[in-house]
């Protein structure tokens, strides 16, 4: 058995909880369903400011590997602060990640990220017309505000050990979830699109990591046929808790 995605965890996260980490590892059997090891080719310039455990960083892994674009990773060590000192703070004066470099240019924001990956790279995945755009921005700003605030909060309270508001993150997790169930009850695709779309993984990650925060997903049969949808997709790659 490959245990080596355990000691990665632990470089992470070295205060997660041991039956968190045993959990994880024991599933790890195969190291590539999440670590994939695309080839870099010669010359290639991008690279993505990550840490392997956050749901918003995975939203550009999953992309990059949908899409099926090299790129290299850099791990940033939060718990060291990383991102909060020098280099780091010269590549994103913001002290977040993700960060994507792409040659000279540099683009932090998971949302701003999926947008320019797919304008750039794959524009199927972010279609042309006013209508769809629109629906997707909406989507875009759900993620960054009911899903990152409810189910994302809730996460990093149970996992990360953060201090947190839990009962206003439960509300807000109970009520965005509720929300995505009606309306996947409706549609295959968060843009009511034909096929999948950067909405759509946008919001997938920190919604379908709410169980590490304590969710009961199963309770949600539509949420759950699309998230299999999702992981049904050729190039789809998971990451501890997926």
């Amino acid at each position: 058995m490959d245990t080596s995605c355990g000691s990665t965890i632990m470089r992470e996260r070295s205060s997660l909880a041991p039956a968190v980490v045993r959990s994880w590892c024991l599933q790890c059997t195969d190291r590539s369903v999440y670590y994939p090891v695309t080839p870099i080719a010669e010359g290639n310039t991008m690279k993505l400011h990550d840490l392997t455990l956050s749901g918003n960083c995975h939203k550009a892994r999953l992309f990059l590997s949908l899409i099926g674009q090299p790129v290299e990773r850099v791990p940033v060590n939060l718990l060291a602060g990383e991102h909060k000192q020098s280099p780091f703070r010269e590549i994103n004066p913001r002290g977040q990640i993700p960060v994507l470099e792409d040659g000279e240019f540099r683009l932090d924001d998971s949302q701003a990220i999926l947008v320019y990956l797919a304008q750039r790279y794959a524009p199927e995945w972010y279609p042309q017309d006013a209508e769809t755009q629109g629906r997707i921005a909406s989507w875009l700003s759900f993620a960054a505000n009911e899903v990152q605030h409810g189910p994302a909060t809730l996460r990093l309270g149970k996992l990360f050990g953060r201090p947190i508001d839990e009962s206003l993150a439960q509300a807000r997790a109970a009520s965005a979830l509720r929300l995505l169930e009606r309306h996947l009850a409706q549609h295959a695709w968060l843009a009511q699109t034909s096929a999948p779309t950067i909405a759509d993984i946008a919001v997938y990650p920190n919604v379908a990591l709410g169980g590490d925060g304590g969710l009961d997903l199963q309770a949600y049969p539509a949420l759950q046929a699309w998230f299999a949808r999702i992981r049904a997709l050729p190039g789809y790659a998971g990451m501890p808790g997926l």
